[in-house]
């Protein structure tokens, strides 16, 4: 009875300390400390733009930062939460320390855990000085709206968050970022607003088992090496000939996320809303340290197969040889005349498919889902690109679309895996076609 009793006690206590481990408030630097007075806009503003807050917490036609957008999960959706400093509905009531911890930590003022789609193990890496500031724009210069959060289309028992606070200690890397010795404050800056705010880690590093980035810093070579996120491709941001920036250029780097485009290729996509809100409003110089970094992340060509280069096309895509070869004819009828008979495309404007990553990528998701759906409208110092990518979708069966990327996908010196009508038709299922109203906020 003793050794029962003995037992039943170690049982309890443990049990005991665990609730207390995934339900307790970590503390924070700013813990006790008053709500500071209102600084200038443009720093916490900044900030904002940095982290691109809006992307998820704002939806189509909706208020700005009020939430509500839908983000699918192998387990169900998730709806983002309103951040505006309304004291019933949003974020009004919390202290900088309960800021800190939602944002850092991934944890609520109740001690409720935050699901990973909010990226706290990159935001963990951004100093208190940036905290301060993005506390300072959401309280005091974000208009309060009005709108309840929705719960998750969660099921029990999947739904029970505390859970995740074994994932946030198996999976994050507590502490801000610490500058790396032996590099120099380009190199350390880029690596700060890549690794933290801009947490680019999120949608172009590969998952884990645990839907875990596998990697959070430079120290692993999977991290930015490219990842296949809700129908779309990111691609490498290392220096993979192939299938990421190896034949790009620092200037090259910097001019696509200031403008949109260069050379190589035009924002599309997730990456198209970061530049739409985010990128193109950062200094020239966080720009330059951004594109300095990652020039720095050496490519893997074991992953990436042999180094591309062009070659001419064999046989013509128009008049008779078309029909010989599979998709020729339907790239002559609906893609020549944009992306050329060459495949190179019309210089910055239009992208070339020759050679391009989201073409040569091991997944053909993002050629299949921009051919379905179309390119959504690139903003660019509030003008509207002349040029977008049209839906075909309506147009060609998912047949007619696989043997057109397959003709992309293995021309030009291209050399990609074939694509299937199921492959097209799975996703013709579950994506929508571009919005012809992107999401532009207008933060003053």
């Amino acid at each position: 009875m003793k050794r029962l009793g003995l037992f039943v006690a170690v049982v309890l206590a443990a049990g005991a300390a665990g609730t207390w481990w995934t339900t307790h408030i970590p503390s924070s630097p700013f813990d006790g400390e008053a709500k500071p007075a209102p600084g200038p806009v443009e720093k916490g503003e900044y900030v904002a733009r940095l982290g691109d807050c809006v992307a998820c917490h704002t939806t189509e036609r909706g208020k700005p930062f009020a939430g509500g957008l839908a983000m699918g999960t192998p387990i169900g959706a998730i709806y983002t939460t309103n951040i505006t400093p309304d004291k019933e509905t949003g974020i009004g009531n919390f202290t900088l320390a309960d800021f800190d911890n939602a944002v850092r930590r991934g944890v609520s003022p109740d001690g409720d855990r935050l699901y990973p789609a909010m990226p706290h193990p990159s935001y963990a890496k951004m100093s208190d000085d940036d905290i301060r500031a993005l506390y300072d724009y959401f309280m005091n210069h974000v208009e309060p709206v009005v709108q309840a959060n929705r719960p998750a289309d969660i099921p029990w028992p999947l739904n029970m968050r505390w859970p995740l606070a074994i994932w946030t200690a198996a999976f994050t890397d507590p502490g801000t970022y610490q500058p790396k010795s032996g590099e120099d404050a380009l190199w350390n800056r880029g690596a700060y607003l890549v690794q933290g705010a801009g947490h680019c880690g999120s949608c172009h590093t590969p998952r884990g088992l645990g839907i875990q980035e596998v990697a959070l810093d430079e120290s692993d070579p999977r991290y930015l090496s490219g990842a296949l996120l809700d129908g779309w491709y990111a691609p490498s941001l290392r220096n993979d000939h192939n299938t990421g920036l190896g034949r790009w250029s620092e200037d090259e780097i910097t001019a696509y996320l200031k403008t949109g485009r260069n050379s190589h290729g035009v924002v599309f996509g997730s990456m198209m809303e970061a530049f739409n809100n985010s990128t193109q409003f950062m200094t020239d110089e966080d720009l330059k340290s951004i594109a300095h970094y990652l020039k720095s992340l050496p490519g893997d060509a074991a992953r990436d197969g042999k180094p591309w280069q062009y070659q001419p096309v064999a046989v013509s895509v128009s008049g008779s040889a078309a029909p010989a070869i599979p998709g020729a004819a339907i790239y002559a009828a609906h893609c020549a005349t944009c992306h050329g008979r060459d495949g190179r495309g019309r210089g910055e404007w239009i992208p070339p498919l020759a050679g391009v990553s989201s073409v040569l990528a091991p997944t053909s998701q993002s050629a299949i889902n921009i051919t379905l759906n179309g390119a959504g409208r690139v903003v660019a110092d509030g003008v509207t690109d002349a040029y977008r990518m049209p839906s075909l979708g309506s147009k060609l069966s998912d047949q007619q679309i696989a043997e057109v990327l397959t003709y992309v996908r293995s021309t030009w010196g291209n050399q990609a895996s074939p694509v299937t009508a199921q492959e097209v038709k799975a996703l013709r299922a579950h994506t929508d076609p571009a919005s012809p109203d992107p999401i532009i906020l207008q933060m003053r």
